[in-house]
C-alpha cells in the first residue's frame, strides 16, 4: 500500500562532480533527440504527409491517427519502466528503443497511404516510448532529492533545444519527406549510443527468480499502485490537463498557420513554424532554467507549478484576440514561458512524491501516462473541436481553460512545498 512517506533511491557517492555533469549532459543529449523527434516529426513532417494523402479531410485523419499512435505509447511507457525496473538495467531498454524507433521512421517515410502511416506511426510512438521510460527512470536513479529541480531544469532544456532543432530540420525537408525521417532516425539512435556508450548502468537489485509470481489482477494494481498515493495522484491530474492543453493546440499548429492566422505574403507555414519554433523554445529554455534553480533555493515547487500552468491557459487568448502574425509571436513566446517553466518544476515535483525508490521507473512510467494519455483524447477533442465549433478559436479556449484546471489541481499536494 503507497503511503505518502518519500523514499530517495540510493544515489551512489560521486567523488568527482565533472562526472556528475557530464550524466546531466548525457541526459540532455538524449531528451534533446527525443523531443526534436517528437516535435520536428509530430508538429511538421507528419502534418505535411498527411496533409498530402488526405486534401480537405486531414483534420480528422491526423486526429485519427494521433489518437491511436497516443495509445501505444500510453501503454508502452508504463511497461517498459517497470520492465527495466525488473531488469535492474536501463540501457538495454535506452538502445533497443531507439533502434526501433529508426526502423519505424523510415517505414513511415517510404509510404504512401493513411493506413501505413499510421501503422509506422504506432511502431514509432511505441518505441520511443521504451526509450523515454528509460531515459526518464535515470534521473530518479543518480540524483540526490536536493539537486533534483537543477537536474530537471538542466535535462528539461532537451524540449526547447530539440524542439527548435527538430522543426528546423523538419522545415528543411518538409519537401522530402524519407530523408527527413531517415534524418530524425538518426539522430535518435546516435543520441542512444552516446548515453548508453558512456553513461553505464548503475547496479540495481534484482528479482529473486525463485520467489513465486504474483497473480495477474496482483501485478495489475501493483502497476498502479502509486496512484493511490494523494500527492502522486494530484500531481499526475495536474500534469495531464496541462499536457492535454497543451496539446490540443500545438498539435495543430501548422494547420492553425495555414488556416487561422494571416501570414505575411511569401511566408509558407512550414516556414513559419521555423521561426515561431526558436521564439517559443527560447522562451521555454529561459524559464526551464530559472524556475529549476528558483525552486531548488526556495525549496519551493507548488507555486512555480501552478502559476506557469495559469499562465499557459491564459495565454491561449492572445491567438483569439489578434489572429495576425504577430500575435502568434507573442504567443509563442508566452506559451514557451510558461510550459518550460511548468515541465521542469512539475518534473522535480514529481521525483519527490514517488511512493517507493525501487519502483521509481514503473512509477514515472505511469506518471508519463499523463503525458501520452492526454495525447489519445487531444487529436480526437481538437479535431471534434475545429470540425463541429467553427474553426480554431474555440479550440486555443478549451485548450485555456484546461490549463487553468490543471494549475488548480496542483493545490492539494501536501508533501511538498
Amino acid at each position: 500500500m503507497a503511503t505518502n512517506e518519500i523514499i530517495d533511491p540510493p544515489v551512489p557517492a560521486d567523488p568527482e562532480p565533472s562526472r556528475g555533469r557530464g550524466l546531466l549532459l548525457l541526459l540532455l543529449v538524449a531528451n534533446s533527440a527525443m523531443m526534436a523527434v517528437y516535435m520536428g516529426v509530430g508538429s511538421v513532417l507528419l502534418p505535411t504527409q498527411i496533409a498530402a494523402i488526405a486534401g480537405d479531410d486531414k483534420v480528422a485523419v491526423l486526429g485519427l491517427i494521433g489518437g491511436i499512435s497516443a495509445i501505444f505509447a500510453t501503454a508502452f511507457n508504463p511497461i517498459a519502466g517497470a520492465l527495466s525496473d525488473r531488469s535492474g538495467r536501463r540501457n538495454p531498454w535506452v538502445l533497443g528503443g531507439a533502434i526501433g524507433s529508426l526502423v519505424g521512421l523510415a517505414v513511415v517515410g517510404s509510404v504512401s497511404t493513411a493506413l501505413l502511416v499510421g501503422i509506422g506511426w504506432c511502431l514509432v510512438q511505441a518505441t520511443m516510448n521504451i526509450y523515454q521510460a528509460a531515459v526518464t527512470a535515470i534521473v530518479p536513479d543518480r540524483v540526490p532529492a536536493a539537486r533534483r529541480g537543477t537536474a530537471s531544469a538542466l535535462v528539461g532544456l532537451g524540449l526547447p533545444i530539440g524542439g527548435t532543432v527538430g522543426v528546423l530540420i523538419a522545415s528543411q525537408t518538409s519537401e522530402h519527406l524519407r530523408t527527413g525521417y531517415l534524418v530524425f532516425g538518426g539522430v535518435i539512435a546516435g543520441a542512444a549510443l552516446l548515453l548508453t556508450t558512456f553513461c553505464r548502468d548503475v547496479p540495481r537489485s534484482e528479482p529473486d527468480p525463485d520467489a513465486p509470481a504474483a497473480p495477474k489482477g496482483a501485478q495489475l494494481k501493483a502497476f498502479l499502485s502509486a496512484l493511490a498515493n494523494h500527492d502522486f495522484r494530484w500531481a499526475f491530474i495536474g500534469r495531464a490537463l496541462m499536457v492535454l492543453g497543451y496539446f490540443s493546440v500545438v498539435g495543430y499548429q501548422l494547420y492553425i498557420l495555414g488556416d487561422h492566422i494571416t501570414l505575411p505574403a511569401g511566408l509558407t507555414p512550414p516556414a513559419a513554424m521555423a521561426i515561431l519554433t526558436p521564439v517559443s523554445m527560447v522562451a521555454m529554455a529561459v524559464s526551464t532554467v530559472v524556475g529549476g534553480l528558483l525552486s531548488d533555493r526556495w525549496n519551493r515547487r507548488k507555486v512555480f507549478v501552478g502559476v506557469s500552468a495559469a499562465l499557459a491557459g491564459l495565454v491561449m487568448v492572445v491567438p483569439v484576440v489578434s489572429p495576425t502574425w504577430t500575435g502568434m509571436l507573442v504567443f509563442s513566446a508566452l506559451n514557451g514561458l510558461a510550459f518550460g517553466c511548468f515541465m521542469a518544476v512539475d518534473t522535480a515535483l514529481v521525483t519527490l512524491v514517488l511512493p517507493r525508490a525501487e519502483d521509481a521507473a514503473r512509477d514515472m512510467g505511469v506518471l508519463n501516462i499523463a503525458n501520452a494519455g492526454p495525447q489519445i483524447i487531444a487529436p480526437f477533442v481538437a479535431s471534434a473541436v475545429v470540425t463541429t465549433l467553427g474553426g480554431y478559436t474555440p479550440l486555443f479556449l478549451v485548450g485555456g481553460a484546461l490549463s487553468l484546471i490543471g494549475a488548480l489541481a496542483i493545490l492539494p499536494i501536501r508533501s511538498v512545498r
